[in-house]
């Protein structure tokens, strides 16, 4: 090194970065972070298993990946965008509709959800939505997450950005308060609400297996100086319930009795231990979980809303518009370091759902003698009259 060029009263330069992040990677450093779960176990209780975990799942991610999708280039709706083919058609298995409802899928029963883009020549060619229970972040040293790997089968793709700093990988996750990397599902936060319900439903079945006897009490009534069983006597009855007659399995098996052994009912009744309303509330409170009226999915006892379109409506402003717009702007600021100027938004005016408010917005904005034409059109989103007829020269 000349010492010419030495200069010890010189600062580095400086480079952007978190500090708090910095102190997350302490505790890992340059480590992968697998996910805080079973995936597996949580798909098979509730989406495979519990009807109405799968009725949501279903509702919210078709619902969602309905919403209309537009690229906004220049200021105005792109009728013909490389990025607009790419929404429509992103790899030849799926259409866009299908890869949303996918990523919503996986969103609502992982709370992550990963989009890989498949490049050829710098362009974005294909996306493609992955399994989350198959992927994990890797951290750098500073915390911040520096790649994917994705395993399958005992081998692993590695997913790391390029030299332009490009990611092939869209990690979507929601919020989860105790964790820096993953996101909280729906479907795991409603999770003892689903472990009531699928044992409400087992119970019930079981109790129907077996003629839908209920429990009861052991009296027993021996000879004249022997009216308590033996230890011995005792011992045995009380593995014979254990072992053969206890649990959702074997409820309501009868009882085969010895002498002196006399059975008396006691247990309450099914409507008197009111398990359909506890399934019910259990079902309450999954529609809950994944922000869907219950209305929506025939569960009884509901009156929140006056009428379905009201829970509808509701469904689709609190729940569904949010979960796509929010989509929305994280595809945008994924993909514009490859479509420089395109922003992908909600085109609002073909939700079918919304086609009421749409329609008394108009009426309000029509009847508005104080406002002018391009006024009007301003307030309804349209571009003035003005430059709509530029636009067309």
């Amino acid at each position: 090194m000349r010492l010419s060029s030495f200069n010890p009263f010189s600062r580095p330069a400086e480079r952007k970065a978190s500090a708090a992040r910095s102190v997350v990677a302490l505790s890992a450093l340059s480590a992968p972070v697998w996910t805080p779960r079973d995936y597996a176990s949580l798909a098979r209780a509730g989406f495979e298993r519990n009807v109405i975990a799968y009725r949501c799942v279903r509702l919210v991610s078709e619902a969602a990946a309905s919403i209309p999708l537009k690229v906004v280039d220049g200021g105005a709706a792109a009728s013909e965008h490389p990025l607009l083919s790419l929404l429509q058609h992103p790899n030849p298995e799926q259409s866009g509709a299908e890869l949303l409802e996918t990523l919503y899928g996986f969103l609502q029963t992982a709370g992550n959800a990963y989009l890989e883009a498949v490049t050829l020549d710098g362009d974005v060619r294909e996306l493609y939505a992955l399994r989350p229970d198959r992927m994990k972040v890797r951290l750098g040293a500073r915390g911040w997450p520096e790649g994917f790997d994705y395993t399958v089968g005992g081998r692993t793709a590695a997913f790391r950005a390029g030299n332009d700093g490009f990611s092939p990988i869209l990690h979507l996750k929601l919020f989860h308060p105790t964790n820096d990397h993953y996101g909280l599902s729906p479907l795991e936060a409603a999770s003892g609400a689903v472990d009531l319900h699928n044992a409400a439903l087992a119970w019930n079945k079981a109790l129907l297996d077996n003629s839908a006897r209920p429990s009861g009490a052991l009296v027993y009534s021996g000879p004249e100086g022997a009216e308590n069983l033996t230890d011995e006597q005792f011992a045995r009855l009380k593995s014979e319930l254990s072992e053969i007659y206890s649990g959702a399995r074997n409820a309501g098996r009868p009882l085969v009795l010895d002498g002196g052994l006399d059975w008396r009912a006691m247990s309450l009744s099914p409507a008197e231990m009111d398990f359909i309303e506890a399934k019910n509330q259990a079902a309450r409170e999954i529609a809950l979980a994944f922000g869907a009226p219950p209305m929506l999915l025939g569960i009884p006892g509901d009156n929140t809303y006056s009428n379905y379109r009201e829970a509808n409506l509701a469904f689709y402003k609190q729940t569904v518009l949010p979960l796509a717009k929010k989509t929305a702007a994280a595809l945008t600021n994924w993909l514009s370091q490859r479509f420089s100027g395109a922003r992908i938004e909600c085109d609002l005016d073909r939700v079918e759902a919304l086609s009421a408010e749409r329609e008394a917005l108009w009426s309000r904005v029509s009847s508005a003698s104080f406002l002018d034409e391009d006024e009007k059109r301003r307030a309804l989103g349209l571009a003035p009259r003005n430059e709509w007829s530029m636009s067309d020269e």
